[in-house]
């Protein structure tokens, strides 16, 4: 006599379901700093960062620096993060890691050569040899801004969607994924039969790419 045991025997398929909301969160979080990060760091670096004066033979003489003139550093992490924030979704797995350590290098990098730059005096210097013709000069009463500390933010927002990515990038969808049911590609559509006594099923086989010969 056979014994019924109350027991369920678990799927080979069943699996731990994917934290959804987490997913969904982390995407949103990732998005919006990555992008918002990118946009601050490019700003910054287009602004006044120091500024100070030049001994001419007229007086002293006005300089400043952008960003740009200081380094061009984050302004290129920037962009290089932004693209890794979109490539992030072209990817899958390890190379979804790769991707997502990028992201996150791009704003370290940022926050690194920002706070670098927020002391730098070498743009000034070379102006002030320029506009005073001595190779020698340097500046003077110089001072700096805030801007390259916004750029420091602007990385770390893009540095938090890096980690973040390497975190939850696992449950973030890829763009191939409305072409795919179920994480198996569609099946082909078979071809319709053709009636070879019928012209006109024939040129239309044709021009879907079929062989109306059934070969």
């Amino acid at each position: 006599m056979g014994y019924v045991t109350a027991v369920p025997v678990p799927s080979p398929r069943s699996e731990a379901p994917l934290p959804g909301r987490a997913g969904r969160l982390s995407l949103a979080v990732a998005l919006s700093a990555g992008a918002l990060g990118a946009a601050v760091a490019l700003l910054a670096t287009r602004q006044r960062w120091s500024e100070g004066t030049a001994t001419v033979a007229g007086g002293a003489f006005p300089l400043t620096a952008s960003g740009s003139d200081v380094t061009g550093v984050p302004a290129a992490l920037a962009i290089v993060g932004l693209a890794a924030l979109v490539a992030v979704f072209a990817v899958r797995r390890s190379g979804r890691l790769l991707v997502a350590a990028l992201l996150a290098l791009s704003g370290a990098g940022t926050v690194a050569a920002a706070v670098l730059g927020a002391s730098d005096s070498s743009a000034l210097d070379e102006k002030a040899a320029q506009a005073s013709g001595d190779t020698a000069a340097t500046v003077n009463t110089l001072s700096h801004t805030a801007w390259p500390y916004a750029a420091a933010v602007g990385g770390a927002l893009i540095l938090l969607a890096g980690l973040l990515a390497l975190r939850y990038g696992r449950l973030w969808p890829a763009m191939s994924g409305r072409y795919e049911r179920g994480g198996a590609p569609r099946p082909r559509r078979r071809a319709t039969a053709v009636d070879p006594d019928r012209p006109e099923e024939i040129w239309k086989a044709l021009d879907r790419g079929e062989d109306p010969t059934g070969a």
